[in-house]
């Protein structure tokens, strides 16, 4: 049984990359295997704990979570390590059981116009079906922990701002219908620190000891300024990507999740540790660039280092 507290303990911060599940979303060319194991290992090393591993989707559209299962146990083997898994419908969800990964993760609309668009369902269905999910869950030995993302929280690609009140009913439902956590998304990139601060302090309000993921995308360069309100709104649990590595379907050309390197800076000199070494993480930079030569990477602390002097690394 996957323990929540032991996954997400109180008053500690962590930091989840996913630049091996959203990084790689979009991407035409994506590290082998056994890439993305040394990808794993070395940023392990440098004192990274929880990773996105990919999609349960098909294969034939989405070739580079074709391994989701042997990256999986590249990370069940690393003591400390948390695998998460991305699933959409039941069939997905229930790959994801099997495989034993720590967290199954999965996604609602925060609008009704995008939950149609995107996946041809009310967001009630979606609820449903995040519902459906935590009982397949609670019928399982190891009993992972189920994390529902709000897409579009901040602002929607079809219909513009979103109602606050929309997300925060929502993410009441999501607890309602047995999720461990709510993550929230900028998915697009559309918020400031304000409407991210707003949003995250409420959202940790009703969560009450349950964690609060917060997901945020670079599309307009307010990616580090709206983690920094996260944090201080409450929000201890922050997603980013190696070298920014990503994209998103609905803000075509935009950059991608908030640069995992410089969240890590940004958590350190604010007090928040992480657990983390910076130096040995923008390291890890030197696979994506073997692997994927043509894939922009981005990031402060890999272009001009840690400040003299300065000691922001883990203990």
């Amino acid at each position: 049984m996957t323990r929540l507290q032991d996954v997400y303990p109180d008053n500690k911060t962590i930091l989840r990359e996913v630049g091996l599940r959203d990084g790689l979303q979009l991407v035409k060319k994506f590290p082998s295997t056994a890439a993305k194991q040394r990808w794993i290992r070395d940023e392990y090393a440098a004192g990274v704990r929880h990773f996105e591993v990919g999609s349960f989707l098909p294969a034939k559209t989405f070739p580079q979570f074709t391994d989701v299962r042997e990256i999986i146990a590249t990370i069940a083997s690393l003591p400390g390590a948390y695998g998460i898994a991305l699933t959409l419908n039941e069939r997905g969800v229930n790959e994801a059981l099997a495989s034993g990964v720590a967290e199954v993760a999965t996604v609602v609309s925060a609008t009704e116009e995008h939950s149609q668009a995107n996946a041809n369902r009310s967001r009630e269905s979606a609820i449903a079906n995040v519902k459906r999910l935590c009982e397949l869950r609670d019928a399982t030995a190891h009993k992972p922990i189920v994390n529902a993302a709000i897409s579009m929280a901040l602002g929607c690609s079809i219909v513009g701002a979103v109602d606050p009140k929309e997300v925060i009913r929502i993410a009441e439902k999501l607890f309602e219908a047995g999720v461990d956590m709510v993550a929230v998304a900028d998915t697009v990139g559309y918020a400031g620190p304000k409407q991210v601060g707003e949003l995250t302090k409420a959202v940790v309000r009703i969560a009450s000891a349950k964690p609060v993921c917060i997901h945020l995308h670079d599309t307009r360069g307010m990616g580090i300024a709206n983690a920094s309100a996260a944090l201080d709104a409450g929000a201890r649990v922050l997603d980013g990507s190696l070298g920014g590595l990503g994209g998103c379907p609905f803000a075509p050309g935009a950059t991608g999740n908030v640069v995992f390197e410089d969240l890590v800076f940004l958590c350190e000199s604010k007090g928040f540790p992480t657990g983390i070494d910076i130096d040995k993480l923008v390291a890890v930079r030197g696979i994506l660039k073997s692997e994927m030569p043509d894939e922009q990477l981005y990031g402060g602390m890999a272009r001009a280092g840690l400040p003299c002097g300065t000691a922001v690394k883990a203990a």
